[in-house]
């Protein structure tokens, strides 16, 4: 296993490039309550499980040339509940089993930070959802083309940062939260962001113009 420090950047962010930079649009995914089942601050490889049709998405966007980037906000590592190095054990099961399903991400992105959070992780970060900073790092590292690319979140925040970020739209999915943060999720929409709504990963896979068009 790698020293996890060498993904931490200046900011104290998770900044990990997979992929080769090159002009394209990017698929952006949540982790936790989309790409694996949500187990409030995972940091346990034991209880890493992929939700069904989360590597059969990332395996389309893979073949349709998109980059596929994970933008976490783990505040869990700013409170103390556990380190980076419990954070790359986690990442390297799901990179692992989206590998035996013939799929990989190209980029990972993790947030520390939160009001809440112990010194010095505990304020307000660009990179913090829905702030848009982890998308912007992502996309000047590996050329993303952010206007064409779409985000798929379990929270309002995810449907923030994409529409910060210049996205032309999200889906926002029930697999973590029920439908309890549907409504706020939806009035994120606008003329230049569309927000969509599915049950899953798997469902919003139909609706992605990214990978249907």
């Amino acid at each position: 296993m790698a020293n996890p420090a060498e993904f931490v950047d200046d900011d104290g962010v998770w900044f990990e490039i997979l992929g080769e930079r090159r002009p394209a649009p990017a698929l952006f995914l949540d982790r936790d309550g989309v790409v694996v089942v949500e187990t409030h601050y995972l940091h346990e490889v034991a209880k890493t499980k992929l939700i069904p049709g989360a590597a059969e998405t990332i395996a389309q966007a893979n073949q349709r040339g998109l980059h596929v980037v994970l933008v976490t906000n783990q505040s869990g590592v700013g409170r103390g509940y556990y380190g980076w190095p419990e954070f790359e054990a986690v990442q390297n099961k799901i990179k692992a089993d989206l590998a035996a399903l013939g799929a990989h991400v190209d980029a990972v992105c993790a947030c520390p930070y939160h009001p809440e959070a112990e010194a010095p992780y505990n304020r307000e970060h660009p990179d913090r959802k829905p702030n848009p900073g982890m998308l912007l790092k992502a996309a000047e590292a590996l050329d993303i083309q952010l206007t064409p690319s779409w985000i798929v979140g379990d929270l309002p925040t995810d449907m923030g940062a994409g529409r910060s970020a210049g996205l032309s739209g999200g889906v926002h999915v029930l697999s973590a939260f029920g439908d309890g943060f549907r409504t706020e999720a939806l009035a994120l929409g606008d003329k230049n962001f569309k927000v969509l709504s599915a049950d899953s990963i798997d469902d919003a896979r139909s609706l992605i113009p990214l990978l249907n068009d």
